[in-house]
């Protein structure tokens, strides 16, 4: 045993709980860097020619049995040194594993639930020890993520426990007083995600629709609207296309629940009340060569590569490019897509210091393209969903959306306790549109609609600075973030617009383009300005530990300025806002054990408002700033293998709305108290879970000569459930089933709460199957939504209608090479 013990070794998967401080950030990447796949007595050249094998993932099987034993074999099989003491695994068993892993991952499925953990020693070698003699208070330690992530990835790799907060940068959200949860690059292949609403579909805090007119993604979170353009990529604002965001080169789809203007500044469009969304690009981890062939049942057609590579003396420079074509008909009836995507991904890591940059590019056309529905203002009910397929959108109408975008990103340890971070971006946006969305008039489905074509530009640069840093005074920890955040956003545009034409949603008429404009404002060749925003905020704040941090006391200020100016059409100013505020926020957890942590939040903050739509008598006008605010209490359960949470909370903020004609502005205040539950993770092996259920009660108070008062607000369904899950059939080595269900309940289509969307139910399934193709080793994945093709509005967010998507039936097929 003794020569097997000299032999043994691999690689320790750690997952970084919580990194206190610089000094334990310093220590856990230096255990990181010399976690080399060095063997003991083996020499440099079968290392070398064992590298590859040890990356890559392979399908394997491996039975119940004896623990020792079994890590014995796979260190010898993949040359890999590890010494341990016997007595650490007598009497332990391990499990029953069948996969795809690499050994690193391989090796922590059979040490999870065993009380082991591996760590590396100085001489390039490792060995197992037990986990309750590790020192590092909340520490632990994974070669596998050489990013130093601080964020706890469940079981089935789908979802990690936390994401980026603001000015605390990354974190575990066990030790912060938010809710906070992140889908992995894994959950976006296996349900094979082509937009961030359809990860987010995956939470029941969140619901998914249209934009005012177009094709953007608008998100309702805990009852909030949250706009595609107020979607952070690496924290800052402003840098990712405006409408539609593609999947194919983000690592993690990160969502904070709560108000979040505090943690990562105001957001573009003053959207965001309810919660944020932040995207985390791609990294060079390991050597990768990846290639999928994606096809739908209606003829939509793409191929994506993802390649990754690093380089150096220690390997610390990385390159990660992703590239995305795809094209043909969608499941609507005569709608056709097309998008094209490439992202550049290099960075460069050092001991202190590391730097980062990512340039992406984004095209996308809709051609026929169905969007939303609009209700006149007489009915006194809603008519019922046509057919899902069915396209009410004349042939002519398209939009064209393109956009470059660019990110720098450094930070510099200034010392043990010390650091120093910094990003700025970029984006340069371009569209241009023939839109028509029909306003049905009756129950019989007529309607009338109108073209109006819209050239659109934006510019936007965002910044953030932050300084972090660690002091202990006596037996009181301090983690202090300084931090500045802003951006400034230019638009420009112009538009034309037809008189309308008849039409029926239920049998649409393809009317010919209207060449006659009734209506028209700008230049359509060089667009003016039309509005320009610029927002600065600095915030301070201290988490002071107690109790060896089992109790953690956030306290913070944040220092918010919003000038705005709106332009008419021909350039000249129109209105002008200048407005500041001083915020706090308050904030605790207690944790009673590792595993739960009890927390409450308090929020307030300082908001851009909202750009009145084209429909209404002050459309382009940039609403004044506002303040809003939230209460939140909670509990999470997170252990690695399980996480759940419950929390309650009551957000408020002034109510705008208007009817189409009218004038649009502020009239009362919309209050959402609500209660979300959570469950996610793998309570059993093979079998992975990710359930959610969220009810709300948003009332408006306050409203113009009280006629609103105690209705509920428009948009929010008053509950949600999402149930998710996959296993890992034993049957057929290799094949997972799995699906979700999602029930939304009934939503108010006006303040009046006269007309109302009837809850819907939509089944989704998905299955993947791992074989090989000439020794090849490749992933097949089938991906059915709205498996009963159900007729369904799917919101009324906005005071119109977004129909739920037709069934889609997706088949993809990867490798890795």
């Amino acid at each position: 045993m003794a020569t097997q013990n000299n032999r043994f070794m691999t690689t320790c998967f750690l997952t970084t709980r919580f990194l206190k401080t610089p000094l334990q950030r310093a220590i856990s990447a230096a255990l990181i860097g010399t976690s080399l796949i060095v063997g003991a007595g083996v020499s440099s050249q079968a290392w070398a020619e064992n590298t590859e094998q040890q990356q890559a993932r392979q399908q394997v099987t491996i039975a119940a049995g004896d623990l020792g034993k079994t890590l014995t074999d796979i260190a010898a099989q993949y040359h890999i040194a590890l010494s341990f003491n016997p007595v650490l695994t007598q009497g332990l068993k391990n499990n029953a594993v069948s996969g795809r892993f690499t050994p690193m991952e391989l090796i922590d499925r059979l040490l999870q639930d065993s009380g082991l953990m591996m760590t590396s020693n100085q001489d390039g070698t490792y060995r197992l020890m037990d986990e309750s003699h590790y020192t590092l208070s909340g520490l632990a330690v994974s070669a596998d993520k050489i990013d130093n992530s601080v964020l706890t990835e469940y079981k089935g790799g789908q979802i990690e426990s936390g994401g980026r907060l603001g000015v605390f940068g990354a974190q575990d959200s066990t030790n912060v007083p938010f809710s906070l949860v992140s889908y992995t690059n894994k959950a976006i292949e296996d349900q094979q995600l082509e937009s961030i609403a359809e990860v987010l579909d995956n939470d029941a805090s969140v619901q998914s629709g249209f934009g005012y007119g177009n094709y953007s993604e608008k998100f309702m979170i805990r009852g909030f609207g949250l706009d595609s353009d107020a979607i952070s990529y690496g924290g800052l604002y402003g840098i990712l296309p405006r409408q539609v965001v593609s999947t194919n080169a983000v690592e993690s789809v990160q969502l904070l629940k709560g108000s979040s203007a505090f943690l990562n500044g105001v957001t573009p469009g003053g959207s965001g009340i309810g919660g944020a969304v932040n995207l985390e690009p791609k990294r060079a981890d390991d050597k990768l060569t990846a290639l999928t062939l994606d096809t739908t049942t209606e003829g939509q057609v793409g191929m994506s590569t993802d390649v990754a590579r690093r380089f150096g003396s220690d390997k610390q420079w990385g390159v990660r490019v992703n590239a995305l074509h795809r094209n043909g008909d969608s499941a609507i009836d005569n709608e056709t897509r097309e998008e094209t995507s490439l992202s550049v991904g290099v960075d460069y890591r050092a001991d202190r210091f590391n730097i980062s940059s990512d340039v992406g590019y984004q095209k996308q056309t809709i051609d026929a393209g169905r969007s939303v529905v609009y209700v006149d203002s007489a009915l006194t009910d809603i008519p019922s969903a046509p057919d899902a397929n069915t396209n009410y959108a004349p042939s002519w109408a398209d939009s064209e959306l393109e956009t470059l975008f660019a990110m720098v990103k450094a930070d510099y340890e200034l010392s043990e306790n010390w650091s120093l971070n910094a990003a700025l971006g970029a984006n340069k946006n371009k569209e241009f549109g023939d839109y028509s969305s029909p306003t049905v008039s009756n129950l019989d489905g007529d309607a009338t609609a109108s073209r109006l074509t819209v050239p659109y530009e934006s510019n936007t640069i965002s910044s953030s600075v932050g300084l972090l840093g660690d002091l202990t005074t006596g037996q009181v920890t301090h983690q202090l973030n300084l931090a500045y955040s802003g951006f400034v956003n230019k638009t420009y545009s112009a538009y034309t617009m037809s008189g309308a034409s008849n039409t029926n949603i239920y049998d649409p008429v393809d009317v010919a383009y209207p060449d006659v404009s009734t209506w028209a404002d700008g230049d359509m060749e060089n667009p003016n300005i039309r509005s320009k925003t610029d927002t600065k905020g600095l915030s301070f704040a201290d988490t002071l530990g107690f109790m060896d941090d089992r109790l953690l006391v956030t306290a913070g200020v944040r220092y918010q300025e919003i000038k705005a100016n709106n332009y008419n059409y021909d350039g000249s100013i129109d209105t002008t806002y200048d407005d500041s505020a001083i915020s706090p926020i308050y904030g605790i957890v207690y944790k009673p054990s590792d595993a739960i942590s009890l927390y409450a939040n308090h929020i307030e903050a300082l908001q851009q408002g909202a750009t009145v739509g084209s429909t209404y008598a002050n459309a382009g006008v940039s609403l004044k700033p506002y303040t809003s605010e939230q209460n939140e209490v909670g509990i999470k359960f997170e252990d690695g293998t399980l996480g759940a949470g419950a929390a309650v909370f009551e957000i408020s903020k002034p109510e705008a709305y208007g009817e189409a004609g009218g004038t649009y502005g502020y009239y009362g205040e919309q209050r959402n108290r609500g209660l979300e539950l959570s469950l996610f993770g793998e309570p059993l092996a093979g079998l992975r879970v990710n359930t959610s259920a969220t009810w709300l009660d948003p009332k408006l108070n306050k409203t113009q000569n009280g006629t609103n008062d105690g209705n509920d607000a428009i948009g929010v369904a008053k509950y949600r459930l999402v149930l998710g899950g996959e296993y890992d059939l034993r049957t057929l080595q290799g094949l997972t089933l799995g699906g979700k269900v999602i029930r939304s309940g009934s939503q108010y289509v006006n303040s009046s709460n006269t007309l109302a969307l009837d809850p819907w139910t939509r089944f989704d399934i998905n299955a993947r199957y791992e074989s090989k193709i000439a020794q090849q080793a490749v992933t097949w994945r089938l991906n059915i939504t709205n498996l009963m093709n159900e007729d369904y509005w799917a919101s009324a967010a906005g005071g119109y209608l977004t129909q739920g998507n037709p069934r889609e039936i997706k088949l993809s097929l990867s490798t890795e090479f």
